[in-house]
Order: C-alpha cells, then sequence, then structure tokens
C-alpha cells in the first residue's frame, strides 16, 4: 500500500519549483492533490505531470474571500484536506532597506506571512472535526537567522512564519494536528532570478534541489501520527558563500 493511499493534499505554490516537486511525490505515494497557485498555465503543467489524482485550483492567498473559496472547492473536489502544504513565497530583486517602499513591503510581508497565515486558520477548523491533520510549511533558513542575503521583509515575513508553525502547534497538538517547518537554504528554483547578483552557474547543482525538500516532505508527513517533527533545517553540503573562509581555514 502506497503511503499517502487515501490522503487529500493541498499544495501551494505548486506551479514550479518545490510546490510542485511535493505535489508529484505526494501523488507517487497515493494522495490526491489540489494544486494552488495564482497562474493557471503552471498549475496545469502540474497537473499534467501528475495525471487524474490531480486538480487545479488557482487562487490569490492574499485574499481571505478567494482562500475560502480555494478551501471549498478542495473539499467538494478531493475531501479534507488531510495535509496542507504551504509552499508559495516571493522575493523581490530590490529588496534592501533603502530600496523597500509601502508597497514592496506589503508584497513581501503578504507573500510569505499573510498567505500561509491565512490557509492554516482556514484548514484548521476543519482537521479538528476530522480528529487531526498535517501542516507543512515551507519556509527559509533566513526565518532562523539575519543576514544581508534575503533582505529584510523576507526575512522578518519568514521569522513570523516559523513563529507561526509553532504557535500551530502548541493550540492544535491536543487536536491530533501538527506543523512541521522545513527551513531550507539556498534551493536551485526560479526564485533565484530574483537576486540581486545571480548564482554562478557552476554553483547551482551544488544547492539544494527541489526534489530533496519533496523527500524530506514526504518523509514528515508519514511519519506516525503520535510523532511531530516540529522543525527541519537543511542547508547545501557546499555552502558557497562561506567557502572562501573555510579555504582560508583549510589553508591554516
Amino acid at each position: 500500500m502506497k503511503r499517502l493511499e487515501g490522503k487529500s493534499a493541498w499544495v501551494t505554490g505548486a506551479g514550479s519549483g518545490i510546490g510542485r516537486a511535493i505535489a508529484i511525490a505526494f501523488a507517487a505515494e497515493g494522495a490526491k492533490v489540489a494544486l494552488t497557485g495564482r497562474r493557471v498555465g503552471p498549475l496545469e503543467e502540474t497537473a499534467k505531470m501528475i495525471g487524474d489524482a490531480a486538480i487545479v485550483v488557482p487562487a490569490d492567498l492574499t485574499d481571505a474571500a478567494l482562500v475560502s473559496a480555494a478551501l471549498a472547492k478542495v473539499e467538494s473536489s478531493i475531501g479534507g484536506p488531510d495535509i496542507l502544504v504551504n509552499n508559495a513565497g516571493v522575493n523581490l530583486p530590490k529588496r534592501y532597506m533603502h530600496q523597500l517602499t509601502p508597497e514592496s513591503i506589503r508584497t513581501l510581508v503578504d507573500g510569505n506571512l499573510t498567505a500561509p497565515f491565512m490557509t492554516s486558520i482556514a484548514v484548521l477548523p476543519g482537521m479538528r472535526k476530522r480528529g487531526g491533520g498535517m501542516l507543512i510549511q515551507i519556509a527559509s533558513m533566513a526565518g532562523k537567522g539575519i543576514s544581508f542575503l534575503s533582505g529584510p521583509g523576507y526575512t522578518a515575513a519568514k521569522h513570523g512564519f516559523v513563529a507561526l508553525s509553532q504557535s500551530i502547534n502548541q493550540e492544535n497538538g491536543i487536536h491530533n494536528i501538527r506543523s512541521c517547518c522545513i527551513c531550507p537554504g539556498e534551493v536551485a528554483t526560479d526564485i533565484l532570478k530574483n537576486r540581486p547578483e545571480p548564482v554562478p552557474q557552476e554553483d547551482i547543482e551544488r544547492l539544494l534541489q527541489a526534489e530533496d525538500l519533496a523527500a524530506m516532505a514526504l518523509f514528515a508527513a508519514t511519519m506516525p501520527e503520535r510523532v511531530n517533527i516540529t522543525e527541519m533545517l537543511v542547508v547545501p553540503t557546499y555552502m558557497r558563500l562561506l567557502a572562501p573562509a573555510a579555504r582560508k581555514v583549510a589553508a591554516m
């Protein structure tokens, strides 16, 4: 029997990268999957890779009414959801304090914190009624420390996202609900295109890949219900930004 047979999963940011990889991995293990994002085209591409086990549910998840409508479609189409994967996120090239505007701040906070907050709050009542559920939050190592790389808006929002996941556990463990926050370092996905300085091509193959995060999400989702992996931190073995200093140390 496949490990997620009979389960339903709602995956946000499912049109590419980590979200697509997680949706494909979950479907391969028997889950029915609902694919959400703003753009229909990429979602349909993911659905074609999966087949009949997938449905497309486009939505702007920063809009409460659209979140409710999307959840209603998920519930009526595939049931549950038993698992929510909050993967959608955003960053901007002009990300530093002196470059931020009120509009860009809202974009960063809404895309990285408001949206997963909305979807989490939306699914919790149904999970309580059904006797349990799983939330997998794809945050970032930017939510665990402060650095220049990610910029203050993204960093602040991801810190809030990590805190949200822990708060869900504190209030909902009594309802057999688990929230696992996965915090990756650099991942070779399209979000790298928004970097002020492009990642050299020779380094991209050494970064984490989307399928690596999918394997982590699947591991968390298939643990016994008594087990809650609250956080998973993962970085590339080759930490390219620290490599020059590491080489100096090695030469001492």
